[in-house]
C-alpha cells in the first residue's frame, strides 16, 4: 500500500493532490477488507451440519440450496454430511460449524451445561422417536424391557429413551446402535431405537408386519419432545444476526417448497442420497417426507412454521430435570432466539 500511495502522489501534485491521493488510498484500503464493521461484499460462506446422513428428514435444506434460496439471501452454504460420527452439538460448541440441527432435549442439555448454543427455529413439533421390540421376545409393556439389551444411538439421541427407562424404573443394557437395524433384525438386541419416519418403515420393508412388533412411541409416554431445531452458537446470533435471519428464512422457504412440490424435492434428496451412498430408495424417502410434514405441522398446530413455544420448552426442560438429566433450566428468553416467525407471511 505504501508503494501505491507513492505512485498516486507522483501523479497528483500540490496540496490538494496529496489530499486526493490519501482519499483514494483510503478507498483502496476499504476495498481490500476495510476496518471491522465494514459491510460484507458478496455471499457469506457458512457451514451447516444436519444430525444424520442425507435423507428426506433434511429435504428443506437441500431444496433451499439447490433452488438458490440461500444464495438469494447472500449466503454460500456448505451442507456437510452428518451422522453419528459428527455430532452437531459438539462441533457447534467447538466452532467447527456455523449452523446445525439438534433435538430440542439435546439443545437444552447443552445450554444447561454451559455450551452456549441457542435455538433459532424449532422445526419439528412432535416426537417421532420410538423403541421397537419383537413380540416373540416377550416384550409387550415397558416393564418387559427390564434387563434387556437396547440399541441406542449416540449421546445426541439418548435423552428421551433414558427418561423413558427412568420413568418406568427399568434397568437395561445399552448397546451402541449404528445407522442400520441389522443388529435388531439378527436378534443381537431385543429392543431398537427407531424414528417413525425412518427406521420403523425400514422394518416393514424388511418383511416384518406391524402385528409382530411392540412399539413404544415416546410421545405417548409423556415424552413428546419436539425434535429437530436449527441451532448456532450464541456469539453467532449476537455478532451476525443478519446471517442467522437469512439462514432460517431460506431454510423455511426450502421446507415450504418441498412440501408443496414433493416429487421435485425427492429428486433433489435422491441426488444427495446417491452422492453419499446411503442404502435407501425413493419409496422410503417419499414416506419420510410425508411423515416430516406430519410432525412439523401436526394436527392442531396453528403457529408459524419454526416456532418454539414456551410451553413446550418448559415441558421438555422440566422432564429432563425431573429425570436427573440436567440440574438447572436455562431461561427460555436466552435459549430461544426466534428467527422464524418474522419470515412468515
Amino acid at each position: 500500500m505504501l508503494l501505491a500511495e507513492r505512485k498516486i502522489s507522483l501523479r497528483l501534485k500540490g496540496r490538494w493532490g496529496r489530499v486526493a491521493a490519501l482519499a483514494l488510498l483510503g478507498c483502496l484500503l476499504l476495498g481490500a477488507g476495510g476496518p471491522a464493521g465494514a459491510q460484507e461484499s458478496g455471499p457469506v460462506r457458512v457451514t451447516f451440519l444436519p444430525q444424520w446422513v442425507p435423507q428426506a428428514q433434511f429435504a428443506g435444506y437441500y431444496v433451499a440450496y439447490e433452488k438458490g434460496f440461500y444464495r438469494r439471501r447472500h449466503l454460500e452454504v456448505e451442507i456437510r454430511r452428518g451422522g453419528p460420527e459428527w455430532p452437531p452439538s459438539e462441533l457447534l460448541t467447538l466452532g467447527k460449524v456455523d449452523f446445525g440441527t439438534l433435538f430440542l432435549a439435546n439443545g437444552i442439555r447443552k445450554r444447561a451445561q454451559g455450551g452456549g448454543l441457542v435455538n433459532l427455529a424449532q422445526m419439528v413439533q412432535r416426537s417421532g422417536l420410538m423403541l421397537v421390540a419383537k413380540k416373540t421376545q416377550g416384550i409387550h409393556t415397558p416393564a418387559d424391557i427390564n434387563g434387556k439389551k437396547v440399541g441406542l444411538w449416540g449421546e445426541e439421541f439418548r435423552l428421551q429413551p433414558r427418561a423413558f427407562f427412568h420413568k418406568y424404573q427399568v434397568q437395561v443394557k445399552e448397546i451402541p446402535q449404528a445407522a442400520t437395524l441389522n443388529l435388531f433384525l439378527r436378534n443381537g438386541v431385543e429392543v431398537a431405537s427407531a424414528m417413525w419416519y425412518n427406521e420403523y418403515h425400514q422394518l416393514l420393508n424388511a418383511g416384518l408386519n406391524p402385528e409382530e412388533l411392540t412399539t413404544f412411541f415416546l410421545a405417548d409416554h409423556g415424552m413428546n419432545f419436539p425434535e429437530d431445531g436449527i441451532y448456532c452458537r450464541e456469539e453467532m446470533v449476537q455478532q451476525h444476526p443478519e446471517r442467522c435471519r437469512a439462514f432460517v428464512a431460506a431454510s423455511l422457504e426450502g421446507w415450504r417448497y418441498a412440501f408443496a412440490h414433493p416429487e421435485e424435492a425427492l429428486d433433489i434428496v435422491m441426488q444427495y442420497v446417491r452422492a453419499a451412498n446411503v442404502a435407501t430408495d425413493r419409496v422410503h424417502q417419499k414416506w419420510m417426507l410425508a411423515r416430516m410434514a406430519d410432525i412439523m405441522q401436526p394436527p392442531g398446530w396453528d403457529r408459524p412454521l419454526g416456532t418454539l413455544t414456551e410451553k413446550a420448552y418448559v415441558r421438555v426442560a422440566g422432564a429432563l430435570q425431573d429425570n436427573g438429566l440436567i440440574t438447572r433450566i436455562p431461561k427460555f428468553s436466552e435459549f430461544y432466539q426466534n428467527q422464524a416467525t418474522s419470515d412468515e407471511k
